[in-house]
């Protein structure tokens, strides 16, 4: 486990994402002596560009594992087991994942692994289907048909990212040009290739593209040339936490007065301190605050999910994120499948977690798909939140329906997918 004087050091040293997250008060969970335990992996960047996706899901992680273990542990085949997480820091970083990864199987003997995505999944795919491995992963893009134990139970980005520009053509029809920026990447250019789809279908023309590297510093002059071609609207795409941070807060000092719609808005505070409420209000994302009213609906499938936003707000002040409940909503699946499996070990689980239908997603019934993309139905697609900025606050819209979107469109997206390769 990561220890907190590690995370102090950490965070002390980074802002953006990291800001606020300065009391960690979370106490790991422990082997009870005399008990039943089942182990966990968390394998993501803790630490580097992309912990800003890793260590807030790890908190929820955290408290998830304590609201189970305090209510009695989880039921395993009739018996109860107490729940312990082990994390490793892979950097986002191919071979330390690869590491982590024969660590967390071989000296931890976890029953599932918890992954962000991309590099680090790719890079253990196959050692984890050798090792009959039960993994997530938050970019349902890693799935393949020779990955059977390898899901994207919650996450399936980019594709939901089409529903926010589906509501702003029923909504806002007076936006019909748009301009992008982001970082060119992986988690970039599936994004871009996502808008691009969802842009032509609303029939909003796409006017200006910039995608940067990570060597980029300075973000006024990617703001500049977006504002330079008069969008009437603007998307950072699946830019990283501080990049989103950062480009709003330049298209702010810049003067900008148009929409923005994004995949994220994550740690929405830090930014309306450095802008104003009149500047993001109407700003559109996909990820809402688990005290949302819709989330406490019979509709949706987050256990306790106001009170889960509370603990991680207390505990965590301004540090929610877009992923401070995807690992944990994973989790939740898991145990579902162990319940029907009546077992913890990996490959029965699978198979159960791959028999539920509907799939208990967080946002409601979900269906496993996939196949049509990448040769395997290991995605749990339904529906995704339109969020919205009102008064500073978070405030779901829509419950739009990704799956609807694809089986009427998806031949645009595969179209924009391959001009960018993916």
């Amino acid at each position: 486990m990561y220890s907190n004087i590690t995370r102090r050091k950490f965070l002390a040293g980074t802002g953006g994402v990291a800001a606020g997250l300065t009391t960690l008060s979370a106490t790991p969970s422990k082997v009870f002596a005399g008990e039943n335990t089942v182990k966990v992996g968390f394998l993501a960047a803790l630490t580097g560009d992309a912990a800003g996706w890793g260590l807030p899901g790890l908190y929820g992680v955290e408290i998830w594992v304590e609201q189970i273990n305090a209510a009695g542990g989880m039921d395993v085949g009739g018996e109860k087991f107490r729940i312990e997480v082990i994390s490793y820091d892979d950097e986002f970083d191919a071979i330390k994942a690869t590491v982590g990864a024969k660590k967390l199987i071989f000296e931890d003997e976890v029953s599932i692994v918890l992954m962000l995505g991309v590099t680090p999944v790719l890079a253990v795919k196959d050692f984890m289907t050798r090792n009959k491995m039960l993994v997530t992963t938050l970019v349902p893009t890693d799935i393949s048909a020779d990955a059977p134990y390898l899901f994207a139970p919650v996450e399936v980005h980019p594709f939901y990212n089409v529903t926010a520009v589906d509501w702003i053509s029923r909504n806002l029809p007076d936006i019909k040009t748009a301009a992008i920026a982001t970082q060119n990447d992986e988690l970039g250019l599936s994004s871009l290739a996502t808008y691009r789809a969802a842009f032509e279908v609303a029939g909003i023309e796409v006017v200006e593209e910039n995608l940067f590297g990570f060597e980029v510093t300075d973000f006024a002059p990617v703001v500049s040339k977006l504002i330079a071609a008069s969008p009437d609207l603007i998307t950072w795409d699946t830019a990283y936490p501080d990049y989103v941070n950062l480009l709003t807060e330049q298209a702010y000092l810049q003067g900008y007065k148009g929409q923005f719609v994004n995949c994220t808005l994550d740690q929405y505070d830090h930014i309306l301190a450095k802008t104003s409420k009149e500047f993001l209000e109407g700003f559109l994302w996909q990820f809402p605050d688990l005290d949302d009213p819709i989330m406490q609906g019979s509709g949706t499938h987050f256990e306790g999910a106001a009170d889960f936003y509370k603990t991680y707000a207390e505990r965590y002040p301004g540090a929610w994120t877009a992923v401070s409940w995807e690992y944990a909503a994973a989790l939740e699946m898991w145990k579902t499948a162990v319940g029907k499996a009546g077992t913890v070990d990996p490959v029965k689980v699978s198979e159960a977690l791959r028999s539920l239908s509907p799939v208990p997603h967080a946002f409601g019934d979900a269906e496993w798909w996939g196949e049509e993309f990448f040769g395997v139905n290991s995605a749990a697609l339904g529906k995704w939140p339109v969020v919205q900025m009102q008064n500073g606050k978070a405030v779901i819209v829509e419950m739009g329906d990704v799956r609807a979107w694809m089986d009427k469109h998806g031949d645009v997206l595969k179209k924009h997918m391959a001009a960018l390769g993916i």
